[in-house]
C-alpha cells in the first residue's frame, strides 16, 4: 500500500474514532442531564406533592376501604406530612384532636390510647383514616360531605345539606377551601404517586 494510501487510511481511522468519541461523550452528558433533570423534577414533587408513610397509607386504605389518594390529600391539607400541633391541639399528620382521638378509640374498641400516641405517624394514620371511614359512610360515599364534617365537624356538614352537600354551598370559606384541595390533590396523589400507593 502507498505511503499517501496509508495515511488516508489513518486519516480516516481517526476521524471516525474522534466521532466515536464524541458520540459517546454526548451520550455520556445526555445521560448526566436526563439524570439531573430527573432528580430536580423528584425534588420539586417532593416539594410540592410530598408523600411518607406510604406503606402505612396503603395498608390502611386495604384494612378500612378508604382510598389511599384521599388519605394522601387529606395529609398534605392537614399537615403537608410534618409532625404538627395546632392552637385548637389537633395533633400530628391528620390533625387529630384529643377528643376525637378518645372517640376513635371507643369506637374501634382500643384500650391503651395516650395523647402522645397522635405523634407517632402510623397511629395518627390510622386513627384518621378511621374517622374518615366514619364520615364517608355517615354522609352514604359523599366524600365531599365526609370532608366538611372532617374540618367543621358533623353539625356543619348536616346543615349545609349532609350527604347531599354541594361544595359551593359550604359557608365557611376555610372548609370550602379545604374541601377543593383535598379532592384536587386525591387526582394529583392518584395520578402522580399510582405504583406507591398500589394502584399499580
Amino acid at each position: 500500500m502507498s505511503t499517501g494510501r496509508k495515511s488516508l487510511v489513518r486519516e480516516r481511522r481517526r476521524r471516525r474514532i474522534a466521532i466515536g468519541a464524541s458520540l459517546l461523550a454526548a451520550g455520556i452528558v445526555a445521560g448526566v442531564l436526563l439524570g439531573v433533570v430527573g432528580t430536580l423534577e423528584r425534588g420539586l414533587q417532593e416539594l410540592t406533592l410530598p408523600l411518607k408513610h406510604e406503606d402505612v397509607i396503603r395498608q390502611q386504605s386495604r384494612e378500612k376501604g378508604v382510598d389511599a389518594a384521599l388519605i394522601a390529600a387529606v395529609i398534605y391539607s392537614e399537615s403537608k406530612f410534618s409532625d404538627r400541633t395546632s392552637s385548637a391541639g389537633a395533633r400530628g399528620l391528620m390533625q387529630i384532636t384529643p377528643a376525637a382521638a378518645s372517640e376513635i378509640e371507643r369506637l374501634s374498641g382500643g384500650t391503651t390510647f395516650k395523647l402522645a400516641d397522635l405523634g407517632d405517624p402510623e397511629i395518627n394514620i390510622r386513627y384518621g383514616t378511621f374517622l374518615l371511614d366514619e364520615l364517608i359512610e355517615r354522609y352514604e360515599g359523599d366524600v365531599a360531605a365526609a370532608l366538611a364534617a372532617y374540618n367543621a365537624g358533623p353539625g356543619n356538614a348536616d346543615e349545609w345539606g349532609g350527604s347531599a352537600l354541594r361544595v359551593e354551598k359550604i359557608t365557611f370559606p376555610e372548609t370550602r377551601a379545604y374541601v377543593e384541595e383535598v379532592l384536587e390533590k386525591q387526582e394529583a396523589y392518584r395520578e402522580e404517586y399510582a405504583r406507591e400507593l398500589g394502584y399499580r
